[in-house]
């Protein structure tokens, strides 16, 4: 019996996300849904390398997002730099520890916009951007 490949997923058919404002440091967090076009901050996760994952693990198994939005910085220019590698290999690595569809969008000026909001946890606010920003792109 062999098995046929499932479709790729189209982000109009996903309701719920997890979306992430990658950084070495600290990763936002928030989650959001296709209905309302809304986002809402989660927290920050303070931690780097393999400790990060942990806390990444628990997040998608308390929200059981049906995709994950990686926000990717570039220049203002739109071309890539180093922290562009770095964010898509963590989607990379989601989509595969974790087996979920990750949706990559332009994060460019979100931590300052959550920071010009007044922000207290300015990479959760910037992950609520990106996400929103997403969701909006949407058809």
């Amino acid at each position: 019996m062999s098995m046929r490949p499932l479709p790729p997923v189209i982000a109009s058919d996903v309701q719920l996300f997890l979306a992430f404002d990658y950084g070495e440091k600290r990763t936002g967090v928030a989650s959001g849904n296709r209905l309302t076009r809304s986002a809402t901050p989660l927290g920050t996760i303070a931690a780097q390398g393999d400790a990060k994952w942990p806390q990444i693990a628990q997040y998608l198994k308390d929200w059981s997002p049906q995709a994950v939005v990686i926000g990717v910085p570039r220049h203002p220019d739109g071309a890539d730099h180093e922290n562009t590698l770095a964010a898509q290999k963590f989607g990379r690595q989601i989509a595969g520890r974790f087996a979920v569809t990750v949706f990559e969008t332009d994060e460019r000026y979100t931590t300052t916009e959550a920071h010009s909001l007044g922000a207290k946890d300015a990479d959760a606010v910037a992950a609520c951007i990106i996400l929103e920003q997403f969701l909006r792109s949407l058809p």
